[in-house]
């Protein structure tokens, strides 16, 4: 390993003589997972063991190059950089590093007849059960091992897989796209009444429940239970009741349903974790969360982390940081968690739910995230929160598998850019604009351009690709250039209100333009004036059509215009009675005749009616070749711009 390590030293110098000037200037530290705890400056010959031992002595300038290999630890650097001369962790060329927030579970042995009988003196519904069917047949394991005392926050993974808790209905491994339950007739208020719930009486009494309807997922407790029907420890908040065919559910808790591949099941008193497997699980990579941060830069500035792989934990900045870029990370589990109302009995509280504080938690001014490949959340892929932080070029998939107000990047800040990021297959909505204006700052708007978002709102609904709310002035915050399409809606749940963009309970000073939508439920556009009016809304040259929600009465829109639109505009009647300026939209009843609309290629053709049919909007539908613009998202003439992560 240390011929290795030096050949790998040899290669880094060659490679930081030509860096720039401002990294050549600090130090270089090496480290690999099997070195010798030592640093050798300029001209390594060996290498730290632990990338913290860098974290520990570097200084503005000094740079950090870490070998491939698994480093299982949270990094939490003792100095910040300045500008000019950060510092940088990055991993060796072509190297994978990976830094983990999980441990190997080992010390498997299979679960006996005498071990269910034993289990079966506390839960007598063990035996009999499901599980005890899978150990008859010599697919359950366990060993001991200290995971805590809350069992919600415990994760597994089995070669890289997430695996899943024990429950009814068994999910699947495909976790925004699980098997659920729902409720039956009968069911109201706390109760759910279900006849495909055939366990005895008593079984589901103390289990977890997850309840999910309309636009909010909860969780609770049952309190008692009979074959068809449980009991929760209380109504689920806010609008959130049980509703006959609407309310969907699983239910957690009990050892009697281990029987599936990839679940498994914690004891949090014994300490005894059980896991499903066909072959002894000492055969694979076995391992379980044990920390949520890979780097803790709460009190980090001008630090780079480029290059590395974070797997079940996360990256979070502080309230001061500023200029901290994250580049070309590849994150697969960023946080997790199974408690959305941790207690809570406001509606407030349960459907944000992880918005702030989960993915990568970009606090502070003027920090990145970009390049970067994030998989798998319980909660976001990103938070932006602060203001002037940026979000640009990412991948960003299956986040928010819980379906709360989490998103794909949850802008919680202010003054945040997000970019040409393609974000698709989350539980709600792909990026969710949640103002938070902390103590002494002016806010400033957000840009949201570029982006492509596609498979949303597959575990909630009233949500959008792009959504924001609430009764907030957006100071002319520009969502533009976007693609959305496909929303996606959980089968079998009244599917209201999935939109491209969806301007909800009184959101006003946006401007929404180019944007271009299909397969949305809604249309591209979507404003509600519900509360507070949608005021002073600039909905321009958008192709897809939009929904109006509540801007009939009275100065429910004043200021709000909708220009140069192609697309049906549904909920026309009363709008200018709410003070809503609308002209030069493409009527319903026109073929606006795109060049292939069939394969979502929505530029005009020669001879469609959309040209030379718009307001002038300097700044908005500039580049027609045509004496006038073109109404929709593709001026006549123009280069066709593109959305999505253009690596």
């Amino acid at each position: 390993m240390l011929r290795k390590v030096a050949v790998l030293a040899a290669a880094f110098v060659t490679t930081l003589a030509v860096a720039p000037a401002a990294s050549a200037a600090g130090r270089t530290f090496y480290v690999a997972a099997n070195g010798h705890d030592t640093a050798n400056g300029q001209a390594p010959a060996a290498a730290f063991q632990h990338v913290q031992r860098c974290a520990d002595v570097m200084v503005a300038g000094d740079t950090c190059v870490i070998a491939g290999g698994t480093y299982r630890e949270t990094v939490k650097p003792a100095n910040s950089g300045t500008a000019g001369k950060p510092i940088t962790y990055r991993a060796a060329p072509g190297e994978k590093v990976t830094l983990s927030g999980a441990e190997p579970v080992r010390g498997w042995a299979k679960v006996s007849a005498a071990d269910v009988a034993a289990i079966a003196k506390t839960d007598p519904f063990a035996a009999n059960s499901p599980f005890s069917q899978a150990v008859s047949a010599g697919n359950v394991y366990r060993t001991s091992v200290d995971l805590g005392s809350d069992v919600s926050t415990v994760q597994v993974f089995t070669d890289g897989t997430m695996g899943v808790e024990a429950q009814w209905p068994y999910p699947g491994l495909d976790l925004v796209t699980p098997k659920l339950a729902y409720a039956g007739a009968g069911s109201a208020d706390a109760t759910i009444v279900d006849p495909g719930m055939t366990r005895p009486a008593g079984y589901w009494n103390g289990a977890r429940a997850l309840t999910g309807y309309w636009y909010v997922s909860a969780t609770s407790t049952v309190t008692s239970s009979a074959a068809g029907s449980v009991t929760l420890a209380a109504a689920p908040p806010c609008v959130h009741k049980v509703v006959p065919k609407d309310t969907r559910y699983s239910l957690f808790g009990k050892i009697g349903e281990l029987a599936n591949p990839g679940e498994w099941f914690y004891d949090t008193a014994a300490k005894q974790l059980y896991v499903y497997s066909t072959d002894n699980p000492a055969a694979h990579s076995v391992e379980a969360k044990r920390r949520k941060l890979a780097f803790d830069l709460t009190n980090s500035s001008y630090t780079n982390l480029t290059g590395l792989t974070l797997f079940g934990a996360s990256v979070q900045t502080g309230a001061s940081s500023t200029n901290v870029v994250l580049d070309k990370i590849n994150a697969h589990y960023l946080s997790h968690y199974t408690d959305i109302t941790q207690g809570a009995t406001d509606c407030g509280s349960t459907v944000t739910r992880g918005v702030a504080d989960t993915g990568l938690v970009i606090n502070g001014t003027n920090n990145q995230v970009v390049n970067s490949n994030l998989a798998y959340s319980a909660g976001n892929a990103i938070a932006l929160r602060g203001q002037h932080n940026t979000a640009n070029n990412n991948v960003i998939h299956d986040a928010d598998y819980l379906g709360t107000y989490a998103a794909g990047i949850a802008v919680a800040g202010n003054s945040q850019t997000v970019q040409h990021n393609t974000i698709y297959r989350v539980g709600r909505s792909g990026i969710n604009l949640q103002w938070d204006v902390a103590t002494g700052t002016t806010p400033g708007p957000d840009r949201i351009a570029y982006n492509d978002i596609y498979q949303y709102a597959r575990l909630s609904l009233d949500t959008a690709a792009i959504y924001t709310c609430c009764a907030s002035d957006m100071l002319q915050t520009s969502i533009d250039h976007n693609i959305l399409h496909d929303g996606t809606p959980t089968p079998g749940v009244n599917p209201f209100a999935v939109a491209g963009i969806y301007a909800d309970n009184g959101q006003s000073n946006l401007t929404i333009a180019n944007n271009v939508g299909w397969n949305n439920l809604e249309k591209t556009v979507m404003l509600n004036g519900l509360g507070s009016g949608s005021r002073n809304n600039l909905v321009y040259n958008n192709t897809g059509g939009a929904t109006l929600f509540y801007v009939k009465g009275p100065d429910q829109s004043t200021g709000t215009k909708l220009y140069n639109n192609i697309g049906e505009i549904v909920g026309l009647a009363g709008a200018t009675d709410g003070g809503m300026l609308i002209s030069n939209n493409l009527p319903a009843d026109t073929d606006p005749k795109f060049l292939d609309a069939a394969k979502h290629d929505y530029r005009l053709s020669a001879d469609s009616p959309a040209r030379n049919a718009a307001i002038p909007l300097p700044g908005i539908n500039d580049g027609s070749t045509d004496p006038a613009p073109s109404l929709g998202a593709y001026q006549y003439g123009a280069p066709k711009w593109t959305a999505g992560a253009t690596r």
